[in-house]
């Protein structure tokens, strides 16, 4: 007999699709505020496979991963189970903003606390609700304001599972990236759980490149856990990333880039040039070091200190070209 399953306090029966609401808080005005949980069991035992996003409020790409996933049925899977969260931090979607009204990180509040801020809240229901139902899950995140990420997987790559999730997902780019304090994959880690991360394009901006990759990246992790038969084949090489390094604004200015996210560039190349606003002066910049730009800045005007290229060094492509098809 296929084993009882319960999400949040509801059983999700084998071939049953439910809609379950997580009460989080009231606004002011004593509106709830709800998490929508969309669930699909597949007739055959098998993982339970989380896809969260929206972890911040602006962070439209993986909320729209997710939706797309539901909408074209994706998540109906033959084996096993699927959770969707398109939308884990409704205030922050209502608000354009990374953070609750209070101010504060949901990914910087787990376990949470039942009677604490606000982003405790959210973070106790996903600790208590979700992540005791789930085998594994994708956390999808974007770059923040005005800065592009190059579709990446990010996970702990000392630990085999992620590798093999990794391996699996075939993102372009895979780093070797501990875990966060009070984040939610260092929480779910805590309780035997394996949480990988996507990273694509930017906060409050659609990138149809991105989005893509993740669609087709969570298909080919279904695919090897055995929950669907057929994933899309990956159309670029998963490239590791063991650390990386940032060019930063040596002075204030406009910067314009020469370069694209997802190149490779040498040390020492140019990469832009920084300007100011009444044509009295042009500097130019240099990459520090060789290697893939996995993340770029798209905001022209820069201060000092200000990140402008985020560059993947010491990569060694340990995961061949073709994964797992």
């Amino acid at each position: 007999m296929p084993r009882s399953l319960s999400i949040a306090g509801h059983e999700i029966h084998p071939g049953e699709s439910k809609e379950i609401s997580i009460n989080i808080a009231r606004l002011p005005s004593r509106t709830k505020i709800e998490t929508p949980i969309y669930v699909y069991r597949g007739l055959e035992e098998g993982p339970t496979l989380a896809l969260t996003a929206g972890m911040h409020g602006d962070e439209i790409n993986g909320m729209e991963i997710v939706r797309r996933i539901i909408d074209h049925g994706y998540h109906r899977v033959k084996r096993g189970t699927v959770l969707c969260m398109p939308v884990i931090n409704v205030y922050g979607f209502l608000n354009y903003s990374r953070e609750v009204p209070d101010g504060k990180d949901i990914n910087r509040s787990f376990p949470g606390n039942k009677h604490g801020s606000l982003a405790s809240r959210v973070a106790y229901h996903m600790t208590h609700d979700v992540l005791p139902a789930i085998d594994y899950g994708v956390d999808f995140h974007t770059g923040g304001a005005a800065r592009t990420n190059y579709p990446q997987v990010r996970c702990m790559m000392k630990e085999a599972v992620n590798v093999e999730l990794a391996n699996a997902f075939h993102a372009p780019f895979t780093l070797d990236s501990p875990f966060r304090p009070h984040s939610l994959r260092l929480t779910a880690a805590k309780k035997n759980k394996h949480i990988i991360v996507f990273e694509g394009g930017e906060s409050v901006r659609f990138d149809q490149h991105a989005i893509e990759e993740g669609i087709n990246g969570t298909l080919r992790l279904m695919k090897y856990l055995k929950m669907i038969d057929e994933a899309p084949a990956p159309t670029e090489k998963n490239k590791i990333i063991w650390s990386s390094a940032w060019a930063r604004a040596q002075t204030a200015g406009l910067f314009q880039s020469t370069i694209q996210c997802g190149d490779f560039v040498n040390k020492s190349q140019l990469v832009g040039t920084l300007t100011d606003p009444f044509g009295e002066f042009k500097e130019q910049v240099v990459s520090p070091s060789s290697g893939y730009v996995i993340g770029l800045n798209n905001n022209p005007v820069v201060n000092a200190g200000d990140a402008l290229l985020h560059i993947g060094v010491d990569n060694y492509c340990k995961i061949d070209g073709g994964g797992d098809d």
